[in-house]
Protein backbone atom coordinates (compact mmCIF):
# COMPACT_ATOMS: atom_id res chain seq x y z
CA UNK A 1 0.00 0.00 0.00
CA UNK A 2 1.26 3.49 -0.79
CA UNK A 3 1.26 6.52 1.24
CA UNK A 4 0.76 8.72 -1.29
CA UNK A 5 -2.38 9.23 -4.31
CA UNK A 6 -2.22 11.44 -7.58
CA UNK A 7 -5.66 13.24 -8.49
CA UNK A 8 -5.51 13.66 -11.97
CA UNK A 9 -9.29 14.83 -13.53
CA UNK A 10 -9.85 14.12 -17.11
CA UNK A 11 -12.10 15.72 -19.88
CA UNK A 12 -11.22 14.61 -23.09
CA UNK A 13 -7.61 13.34 -22.37
CA UNK A 14 -7.40 10.41 -24.36
CA UNK A 15 -4.54 11.49 -26.06
CA UNK A 16 -2.56 12.01 -23.01
CA UNK A 17 -3.77 9.49 -20.15
CA UNK A 18 -2.28 5.82 -20.87
CA UNK A 19 1.60 7.80 -21.13
CA UNK A 20 0.65 9.71 -17.85
CA UNK A 21 -0.29 6.48 -16.00
CA UNK A 22 2.62 4.79 -17.34
CA UNK A 23 4.97 7.46 -16.62
CA UNK A 24 3.55 7.80 -12.74
CA UNK A 25 3.99 4.31 -12.53
CA UNK A 26 7.78 3.83 -13.45
CA UNK A 27 9.10 6.36 -10.95
CA UNK A 28 11.35 4.80 -7.93
CA UNK A 29 8.74 5.79 -5.86
CA UNK A 30 5.94 4.19 -5.28
CA UNK A 31 2.77 6.26 -6.39
CA UNK A 32 -1.08 5.32 -6.49
CA UNK A 33 -3.45 7.18 -9.19
CA UNK A 34 -7.11 8.36 -8.93
CA UNK A 35 -8.45 10.02 -12.20
CA UNK A 36 -11.72 11.45 -11.93
CA UNK A 37 -13.33 11.75 -14.90
CA UNK A 38 -15.87 14.01 -16.32
CA UNK A 39 -17.72 11.82 -18.77
CA UNK A 40 -15.20 12.60 -21.35
CA UNK A 41 -16.96 11.42 -24.71
CA UNK A 42 -13.02 10.57 -26.35
CA UNK A 43 -13.19 7.64 -24.42
CA UNK A 44 -10.55 8.79 -21.86
CA UNK A 45 -12.48 6.36 -18.96
CA UNK A 46 -12.56 3.40 -21.48
CA UNK A 47 -8.67 3.53 -21.57
CA UNK A 48 -8.23 4.03 -17.51
CA UNK A 49 -10.68 1.09 -17.16
CA UNK A 50 -8.54 -0.98 -19.84
CA UNK A 51 -5.48 -0.27 -17.64
CA UNK A 52 -6.90 -1.63 -14.12
CA UNK A 53 -8.43 -4.58 -15.42
CA UNK A 54 -5.14 -5.50 -17.67
CA UNK A 55 -2.14 -3.97 -15.78
CA UNK A 56 -2.60 -1.71 -12.31
CA UNK A 57 -5.69 -3.04 -10.35
CA UNK A 58 -4.95 -2.31 -6.70
CA UNK A 59 -3.00 0.88 -7.25
CA UNK A 60 -4.95 2.59 -10.45
CA UNK A 61 -8.28 3.80 -9.77
CA UNK A 62 -11.11 5.96 -11.10
CA UNK A 63 -14.08 7.50 -10.21
CA UNK A 64 -16.52 8.37 -13.13
CA UNK A 65 -18.74 11.52 -12.72
CA UNK A 66 -22.14 12.57 -14.57
CA UNK A 67 -20.88 15.27 -16.61
CA UNK A 68 -18.42 18.37 -16.49
CA UNK A 69 -18.42 20.01 -13.24
CA UNK A 70 -15.41 21.78 -12.81
CA UNK A 71 -11.99 21.89 -11.44
CA UNK A 72 -12.54 22.17 -7.75
CA UNK A 73 -15.49 19.78 -7.50
CA UNK A 74 -13.55 17.23 -9.26
CA UNK A 75 -10.74 17.73 -7.04
CA UNK A 76 -13.14 17.91 -3.64
CA UNK A 77 -14.76 14.43 -4.88
CA UNK A 78 -11.17 12.93 -4.86
CA UNK A 79 -10.08 14.34 -1.35
CA UNK A 80 -12.75 12.89 0.31
CA UNK A 81 -11.99 9.46 -1.72
CA UNK A 82 -8.13 9.77 -0.81
CA UNK A 83 -8.91 10.56 2.46
CA UNK A 84 -11.49 7.63 3.56
CA UNK A 85 -8.88 5.19 1.53
CA UNK A 86 -5.99 6.73 4.60
CA UNK A 87 -3.52 8.02 2.26
CA UNK A 88 -0.78 10.36 4.17
CA UNK A 89 0.45 12.70 0.67
CA UNK A 90 -2.15 13.75 -1.61
CA UNK A 91 -1.54 15.16 -5.10
CA UNK A 92 -2.85 17.12 -7.86
CA UNK A 93 -1.32 17.05 -11.08
CA UNK A 94 -2.82 17.43 -14.39
CA UNK A 95 -3.24 15.05 -17.08
CA UNK A 96 -0.95 16.65 -20.37
CA UNK A 97 2.57 16.81 -19.10
CA UNK A 98 2.33 20.12 -18.71
CA UNK A 99 3.45 18.84 -14.97
CA UNK A 100 6.31 17.02 -15.23
CA UNK A 101 5.39 13.38 -13.20
CA UNK A 102 9.50 13.41 -12.37
CA UNK A 103 8.90 16.34 -9.95
CA UNK A 104 6.67 14.47 -7.79
CA UNK A 105 9.27 13.10 -6.01
CA UNK A 106 10.81 16.46 -5.75
CA UNK A 107 6.98 17.33 -4.14
CA UNK A 108 6.91 14.46 -1.86
CA UNK A 109 10.27 15.02 -0.10
CA UNK A 110 9.34 18.79 0.90
CA UNK A 111 6.46 17.34 2.75
CA UNK A 112 7.91 13.89 3.95
CA UNK A 113 11.13 14.68 4.86
CA UNK A 114 11.56 18.66 5.25
CA UNK A 115 8.35 19.45 7.31
CA UNK A 116 6.16 21.03 5.18
CA UNK A 117 1.97 20.43 5.20
CA UNK A 118 1.53 21.30 1.84
CA UNK A 119 4.25 21.24 -1.19
CA UNK A 120 3.72 23.59 -4.25
CA UNK A 121 5.28 23.38 -7.88
CA UNK A 122 6.26 26.44 -8.60
CA UNK A 123 6.80 28.21 -11.51
CA UNK A 124 8.14 31.65 -10.25
CA UNK A 125 10.70 30.69 -8.15
CA UNK A 126 14.56 30.64 -8.60
CA UNK A 127 15.19 27.57 -11.34
CA UNK A 128 11.27 27.60 -11.83
CA UNK A 129 10.37 28.85 -15.53
CA UNK A 130 7.33 28.17 -18.16
CA UNK A 131 7.99 26.57 -21.69
CA UNK A 132 6.32 26.89 -24.39
CA UNK A 133 3.80 29.43 -23.74
CA UNK A 134 3.57 33.32 -25.62
CA UNK A 135 4.81 36.05 -23.65
CA UNK A 136 1.04 37.41 -23.19
CA UNK A 137 0.32 34.30 -21.17
CA UNK A 138 3.47 34.11 -19.03
CA UNK A 139 2.52 37.92 -17.99
CA UNK A 140 -0.95 36.99 -17.63
CA UNK A 141 -0.54 34.41 -15.22
CA UNK A 142 2.88 35.98 -13.31
CA UNK A 143 0.60 39.35 -12.69
CA UNK A 144 -2.00 37.41 -11.35
CA UNK A 145 -0.52 35.71 -8.45
CA UNK A 146 1.11 39.37 -7.94
CA UNK A 147 -2.54 40.50 -7.57
CA UNK A 148 -3.44 37.49 -5.48
CA UNK A 149 -0.59 37.98 -3.16
CA UNK A 150 -1.39 42.09 -2.65
CA UNK A 151 -5.25 41.04 -1.82
CA UNK A 152 -5.13 38.09 0.10
CA UNK A 153 -1.29 39.18 1.57
CA UNK A 154 -0.50 35.05 1.57
CA UNK A 155 3.33 34.65 0.73
CA UNK A 156 3.44 32.10 -2.36
CA UNK A 157 4.95 33.48 -5.59
CA UNK A 158 2.74 30.75 -7.86
CA UNK A 159 -0.57 31.29 -6.01
CA UNK A 160 -2.63 29.69 -8.94
CA UNK A 161 -0.13 26.50 -9.40
CA UNK A 162 -2.26 23.51 -9.83
CA UNK A 163 1.06 20.80 -8.93
CA UNK A 164 1.01 20.11 -5.67
CA UNK A 165 1.35 17.96 -2.40
CA UNK A 166 -1.33 18.25 0.46
CA UNK A 167 -0.74 16.20 3.64
CA UNK A 168 -3.14 14.15 5.05
CA UNK A 169 -4.35 16.59 7.97
CA UNK A 170 -4.16 19.87 5.56
CA UNK A 171 -6.98 17.93 4.17
CA UNK A 172 -8.77 16.60 7.30
CA UNK A 173 -8.66 20.27 8.89
CA UNK A 174 -10.26 22.03 5.76
CA UNK A 175 -13.67 22.35 5.97
CA UNK A 176 -13.71 21.12 1.99
CA UNK A 177 -17.88 21.82 1.88
CA UNK A 178 -17.06 25.17 2.52
CA UNK A 179 -14.60 26.10 -0.58
CA UNK A 180 -16.66 27.74 -2.75
CA UNK A 181 -15.13 28.13 -6.37
CA UNK A 182 -14.74 25.38 -9.42
CA UNK A 183 -12.53 27.02 -11.66
CA UNK A 184 -8.89 27.77 -11.42
CA UNK A 185 -9.98 29.91 -8.40
CA UNK A 186 -9.88 26.89 -6.36
CA UNK A 187 -6.35 26.33 -6.61
CA UNK A 188 -6.17 29.59 -5.01
CA UNK A 189 -8.95 29.33 -2.48
CA UNK A 190 -7.47 26.02 -1.35
CA UNK A 191 -3.93 27.13 -0.51
CA UNK A 192 -5.51 30.52 1.46
CA UNK A 193 -7.19 28.35 3.65
CA UNK A 194 -4.04 26.32 4.32
CA UNK A 195 -2.11 29.29 5.20
CA UNK A 196 -5.60 30.72 6.98
CA UNK A 197 -5.46 27.49 9.06
CA UNK A 198 -1.44 27.74 9.92
CA UNK A 199 -0.04 25.32 7.91
CA UNK A 200 3.10 25.45 7.11
CA UNK A 201 3.23 26.05 2.74
CA UNK A 202 6.43 25.50 1.04
CA UNK A 203 7.46 26.27 -3.28
CA UNK A 204 9.33 23.50 -5.13
CA UNK A 205 10.73 25.31 -8.23
CA UNK A 206 9.15 23.24 -11.01
CA UNK A 207 9.44 24.20 -14.90
CA UNK A 208 5.66 24.09 -16.54
CA UNK A 209 5.69 23.15 -20.00
CA UNK A 210 1.92 23.99 -22.30
CA UNK A 211 0.64 21.06 -23.55
CA UNK A 212 1.88 19.30 -26.82
CA UNK A 213 -2.06 17.03 -26.92
CA UNK A 214 -5.62 18.02 -26.65
CA UNK A 215 -6.84 21.35 -25.93
CA UNK A 216 -6.18 23.94 -22.55
CA UNK A 217 -9.47 24.11 -20.85
CA UNK A 218 -8.76 27.76 -19.92
CA UNK A 219 -11.76 30.52 -20.38
CA UNK A 220 -12.50 34.03 -19.88
CA UNK A 221 -15.02 33.04 -17.52
CA UNK A 222 -12.12 30.73 -15.61
CA UNK A 223 -10.04 34.16 -15.06
CA UNK A 224 -13.49 36.52 -14.12
CA UNK A 225 -13.89 33.75 -11.11
CA UNK A 226 -10.22 33.99 -10.40
CA UNK A 227 -9.94 38.46 -10.39
CA UNK A 228 -13.18 38.73 -8.60
CA UNK A 229 -13.27 35.53 -6.47
CA UNK A 230 -10.28 36.85 -4.93
CA UNK A 231 -11.54 39.54 -3.18
CA UNK A 232 -14.69 37.34 -1.79
CA UNK A 233 -12.40 35.37 -0.72
CA UNK A 234 -10.05 38.00 1.40
CA UNK A 235 -13.54 39.61 2.48
CA UNK A 236 -15.26 36.27 3.75
CA UNK A 237 -12.02 35.55 5.65
CA UNK A 238 -12.48 38.44 8.03
CA UNK A 239 -15.98 36.51 9.13
CA UNK A 240 -15.79 32.92 8.42
CA UNK A 241 -12.57 29.91 8.59
CA UNK A 242 -12.51 27.46 6.65
CA UNK A 243 -11.81 25.25 9.92
CA UNK A 244 -13.82 22.35 10.12
CA UNK A 245 -15.99 23.01 13.22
Amino acid sequence: MSDSIILIPTYNEAGNIERMVEKVFSLAKDFHLLIIDDNSPDGTAAIVKRLISTKYEGCLHIEERKGKLGLGTAYIHGFKWALTQQYEYIFEMDADFSHNPDDLVRLYDACAKDGADLSIGSRYVARGGVKDWPTNRILLSKYASVYVRIITWMPINDTTAGFVCYTREVLQSIDLDKVRFIGYAFQIEMKFAAWQLGFQLKEVPIIFKDREVGVSKMSTKIFKEAFLGVLYMRWNAFFNSYKKK
